[in-house]
């Protein structure tokens, strides 16, 4: 479904990139990284969650790391995206209407979005 909408709204990517080390040490690795001609990358990290479970708590530190990361290259990338997918969610609206901001520094570099309005997005160039 995404990667349809990449070639629509005329982005270049790639995916599942190892972008540099997570905080404790571990590979950080994305999804996507997207660009257009001229342009800086935008990170991309996909999230499904069909029933209850870890990824709904795997969102927060996913955000630090992307920040992080941005922060640590901000010649490389420009902002990026937490795409939160499946109808498995206690917090997604939560999270999407910018709850996380109170928590961690930076949050303003990181759009965490459902992936109807991501595709949307990114069908129509704007990203």
């Amino acid at each position: 479904m995404v990667i349809p909408a990449l070639g629509k709204g005329r982005y270049e990517y790639l995916k599942q990139q190892i972008i540099g080390k997570r905080l404790g040490d571990g590979k950080h690795k994305v999804d996507f990284i997207v660009w257009k001609e001229g342009s800086k990358r935008i990170l991309v990290s996909m999230k499904w969650q069909q029933v209850g479970g870890t990824a709904e708590q795997k969102v927060p530190f996913e955000m630090i790391c992307l920040i992080n990361a941005i922060q640590e290259h901000t010649d490389l990338y420009e902002k990026a995206y937490i795409v939160m997918g499946g109808n498995g969610w206690k917090l997604r609206d939560k999270y999407i209407q910018g709850e996380l901001s109170t928590y961690i520094n930076g949050s303003s570099l990181v759009t965490l979005i459902n992936l109807e309005d991501f595709v949307r997005l990114v069908n129509q160039g704007r990203l």
